[in-house]
C-alpha cells in the first residue's frame, strides 16, 4: 500500500472555471479517506486527478515516493470502483473479475487464486458462473469491487459506489466496505455526497465546498468541533440547527428564550457581548420538557410545533422559535400535535456558536484526540453533579 500526497493541486477548465483550488492533503498508508461535499464541490474531480483521468493544472501528486503527474492511469497502481458498475454483460462474474489480469498477461493459476480469494472476501463465490443480468444491484457492486481487489493495487479509488443502490442495500454494502478495508489493510479514497456514509466509513473526512477544503479531521472531531458553519451544517443528520440571537451576560437571547453558555465557549463569547451571533445546536441535543433527563436551568427554548414526524423509537419535531424553524430529535413517542406550544431543554454541554459575518466557529475547544468531545476533557462542558433533572 502507499501514502498519497497532494501538494497545491489546482484544476482549471479554461480561464473561467476553477474547479479545485490549492488542495493540500496527505493520505496515510492504509487510511480510509472520504471526500464529502455537495454536488459540484470538486470531490470527484480531485479523485479523477489522483486516478490520472483528469490532468492536473498545477501542483504535485505523489503515490508512494513517486511523482505521478505525468504517469498514465494504467501505470499508477490504482484501482477504481465507479458509481456505474461497468460490467461486461457477455462475461460471467469470474471472467469479469479476471479480465484485467488477463490483459496484464498474469499466469492462469495466479488469476484463479486471486479471483477466488476476492470472491471469498466479498462472499460471492456462489455467483462466479452467473452473468451480470442475473445479479441484484448489490451483487453487481460487489463484483465491481472484486475486479478492483484482484488487481492488488497500492490505492483503491471509489467514486460514489453505493449511490445507485436502495437505502437498505446501501447500509449493508457500507458494512461490507468497512470490513473489506479492515481485511485488506488498503489505502482507500472514497467520494460520496452522503454524510452518513462519510461518518460511518472514514478514518478521516475531507469536507469540500466550491473546490476548497473546508476542514479535514476524524468523523467525531468534525461533529464536535466544526471550524465553520458549513461543516457544522453538513456533518450530522438531521443537520445542526442555527438560531440568530444576541449575546447578553454570556447568554444567547433568542426572542423571549435565554440559553446560557458554559466552559470554553462562554470565555470565547465575551468579545461578542451585545452583538448578534448564530447559536448552533444539533437536533439530538434538544429534549422536550417531561421527556428528557437534561437538567433545566437557563437553557429552555419556547416554541410552537410546526411538524410532527413519528419514527417509532424517536420523534422528529419541527418547531418555530422566535420566527425561526428548528428540528428536535426526541427519544420515544412524543404526544404533541402541530400548533402545540412546547418547551425544549438545550444540552448546554453541546452548544456551538458562529460569527454571523464570517461564518467561522467561535472557539469551543480544540480536539485532543480522534473521538471529539469524548477525548477532550477540561473544556468545562460538564454539569455539576448535583444538577440533575429531578433537582433542577
Amino acid at each position: 500500500m502507499a501514502d498519497v500526497v497532494l501538494e497545491h493541486i489546482n484544476k482549471r477548465y479554461g480561464t473561467k472555471h476553477h474547479a479545485v483550488k490549492d488542495f493540500n492533503l496527505h493520505i496515510q498508508d492504509r487510511e480510509f479517506m472520504v471526500f464529502v461535499g455537495p454536488s459540484g464541490c470538486g470531490k470527484s474531480t480531485t479523485l479523477r486527478m489522483i486516478a490520472g483521468l483528469e490532468d492536473i493544472s498545477e501542483g504535485v501528486l505523489k503515490i508512494g515516493d513517486r511523482v505521478v503527474n505525468d504517469v498514465p492511469p494504467k501505470d499508477r497502481d490504482i484501482a477504481m470502483v465507479f458509481q456505474n458498475y461497468a460490467l461486461y454483460p457477455h462475461m460471467n462474474v469470474y471472467e469479469n473479475m479476471a479480465f484485467g489480469l488477463k490483459l496484464r498477461k498474469t499466469p492462469k493459476a495466479e488469476i484463479d487464486k486471486r479471483v477466488r480469494e476476492a470472491a471469498r472476501i466479498l462472499q460471492i463465490e456462489h455467483l462466479l458462473g452467473r452473468k451480470p443480468k442475473e445479479l441484484s444491484g448489490g451483487q453487481r457492486q460487489r463484483v465491481a469491487m472484486g475486479r478492483a481487489i484482484v488487481r492488488e493495487p497500492k490505492v483503491f479509488l471509489m467514486d460514489e459506489p453505493l449511490s445507485n443502490l436502495d437505502a437498505k442495500l446501501r447500509v449493508e454494502m457500507r458494512s461490507q466496505i468497512s470490513q473489506l478495508h479492515r481485511r485488506l489493510g488498503a489505502t482507500i479514497v472514497y467520494v460520496t455526497h452522503d454524510q452518513v456514509e462519510a461518518m460511518t466509513l472514514g478514518n478521516r473526512i475531507v469536507v469540500m465546498r466550491d473546490g476548497v477544503i473546508m476542514q479535514v479531521d476524524t468523523p467525531m472531531n468534525l461533529y464536535d468541533f466544526p471550524q465553520n458553519k458549513f461543516v457544522a451544517g453538513f456533518i450530522g443528520s438531521p443537520s445542526m440547527n442555527f438560531l440568530s440571537g444576541k449575546v447578553q451576560n454570556g447568554e444567547f437571547v433568542i426572542g423571549d428564550s435565554r440559553v446560557a453558555s458554559m466552559g470554553r465557549l462562554a470565555q470565547s463569547l465575551k468579545p461578542y457581548e451585545g452583538k448578534d451571533v448564530m447559536m448552533g445546536i444539533r437536533p439530538e441535543h434538544l429534549g422536550m420538557v417531561g421527556m428528557t433527563d437534561l437538567p433545566r436551568g437557563t437553557n429552555v427554548l419556547r416554541g410552537q410545533v410546526v411538524v410532527v414526524e413519528p419514527l417509532g423509537a424517536q420523534t422528529d419535531l419541527i418547531i418555530e422559535v422566535a420566527g425561526q424553524n428548528i428540528t428536535a430529535k426526541v427519544e420515544g413517542q412524543a404526544n404533541v400535535l402541530p400548533g402545540d406550544m412546547i418547551e425544549l431543554v438545550v444540552d448546554q454541554t453541546r452548544l456551538h456558536a458562529f460569527d454571523p459575518s464570517t461564518e467561522m466557529a467561535i472557539d469551543r475547544g480544540t480536539p485532543a484526540g480522534t473521538r471529539g468531545q469524548a477525548d477532550t476533557p477540561g473544556l468545562g462542558y460538564e454539569y455539576a453533579p448535583q444538577m440533575t433533572a429531578s433537582t433542577a
